[in-house]
């Protein structure tokens, strides 16, 4: 059964963070809160976990469309090719925020996403997401537990949550209530900007 601990999004202890962080290095699969639904997470780096997460979503790991959250723009050149000033100008008013931008991703990719050409980033504005990051020291790749057909409280209260998620995650971060509203999508890849979806995050950015 997952484990269930509370972690305050003002001052993320430390201590707790660390925890977080030993069960990723471990291939441990988390539930964390962002600036919009919770998140289900691995480190970027564990092959094994990322299946997992495949599994759990019911799909094959290649054909996955996770994002990457990173905790800042430098962390985003680690996997994106050079962009050119004017999309820089839409991440740098954008981020950290509700939004995942999808870029044309490089060849430092995880081999599990070699194929692919292009590749979604989140900077969450929430201090508990970014402070995982950070402390990990690479990207963890995130996908919303946000479900159409569910009841909304599922996705926003963390108790609910972790009744749900208990069996199949190795911890849950109750870090307050969730937000029912997905990111906003926009698709930077081709140069001009396109919005796939409009979620929570403004299009005032563009």
């Amino acid at each position: 059964m997952a484990q269930f601990i509370k972690i305050y999004p003002e001052n993320p202890s430390e201590k707790e963070i660390a925890r977080v962080v030993k069960i990723l290095r471990e291939g441990g699969l988390i539930i964390y809160p962002t600036d919009t639904v919770y998140g289900l997470g691995c480190d970027i780096t564990n092959t094994k976990a990322l299946e997992r997460i495949a599994k759990i979503k019911g799909i094959k790991l290649e054909k996955a469309n996770f994002s990457f959250v990173c905790s800042d723009l430098s962390n985003i050149s680690d996997y994106v090719r050079q962009i050119d000033t004017s999309i820089f100008k839409i991440l740098k008013r954008a981020l950290p925020g509700p939004y995942t931008f999808i870029l044309p991703g490089n060849n430092n990719l995880p081999k599990e996403f070699k194929k692919k050409t292009t590749v979604g980033i989140r900077v969450p504005d929430n201090e508990i997401a970014l402070e995982i990051v950070r402390q990990l020291g690479n990207p963890i790749v995130s996908t919303s537990i946000h479900d159409e057909d569910e009841v909304i409280e599922y996705t926003t209260d963390p108790e609910l949550i972790f009744e749900k998620w208990q069996n199949l995650v190795d911890l849950v971060i109750d870090g307050g209530y969730g937000d029912n509203h997905a990111s906003t999508i926009i698709d930077l890849s081709e140069g001009e900007p396109v919005v796939v979806r409009e979620g929570k995050g403004s299009l005032d950015v563009l």
